[in-house]
């Protein structure tokens, strides 16, 4: 079933991102991007096998970040773009606090609540490190594809939108998924590491072309919460 969701599941992350830029406009885009930070490194948590090699969840929504930060950038200007790049590291940072205080707290003696509080501890013990690496690779790889966006855009103007959208993004993943393995994965074997690296940037990859559709139909889009904020 992997196989069969996997696919989709781009067209339905991609799909509610349009959603939330057309009913709010670049506030839907900021906060689209502080949600998808958090949900994805919840869902890196999560290893599965898709054709046979091992995958981390998580690569598709945050994939639509870069989308995200790319809209931002082309219809509201760099300085928008950096505000929601900044944003979600903000928003990654209060989740693992916030969280991990949670966690010092002592549950029911009940074996229901014993069981909720173990799998909270299970799932969230590991954000710190997930947590680490993401922050480094986030900030470095985010702020690089608002820099390499800008760039081609002044080559290219307005022209040539599939260039900048797909290039800058193709680029800044291959740093964060390199310092992101470097620090969430590093206790691991190297066999399973480098596997998960190849695969990850391979799934990043595909997902920044198959992105690129849904940033011409941002493009063409003009978001209602937009005209609501100009006409105030």
């Amino acid at each position: 079933m992997n196989e069969w969701l996997w696919f989709p599941s781009i067209l339905l992350t991609m799909g509610l991102l349009l959603l939330s830029y057309r009913f709010f406009g670049r506030t839907g885009l900021m906060v689209w991007i502080a949600l998808a930070t958090i949900v994805a490194n919840i869902q890196v948590t999560q290893q599965v096998d898709i054709y046979s090699y091992i995958f981390t969840l998580g690569n598709v929504v945050y994939g639509s970040c870069y989308l995200a930060t790319d809209i931002l950038n082309e219809k509201y200007g760099k300085k928008v773009a950096r505000q929601g790049v900044f944003l979600g590291f903000f928003s990654l940072i209060a989740t693992t606090i916030l969280m991990q205080y949670s966690l010092l707290y002592t549950p029911l003696n009940d074996p229901f609540a014993k069981e909720m509080s173990a799998s909270m501890n299970l799932l969230f013990g590991l954000l710190p490190w997930i947590a680490l690496g993401s922050l480094a690779a986030y900030l470095v790889s985010q702020l690089f594809d608002v820099f390499m966006y800008s760039k081609i855009r002044q080559k290219t103007g307005e022209k040539k939108l599939w260039l900048r959208t797909t290039g800058s993004t193709v680029l800044s993943q291959l740093i964060d998924t390199l310092t992101f393995c470097a620090i969430a994965f590093h206790s691991l074997p190297f066999d399973i590491w480098w596997q998960i690296f190849l695969t990850t940037y391979v799934a990043k990859f595909v997902i920044a072309w198959l992105a690129t559709p849904f940033m011409y139909l941002a493009k063409r889009m003009k978001p209602s919460a937009d005209s609501a904020d100009l006409a105030a």
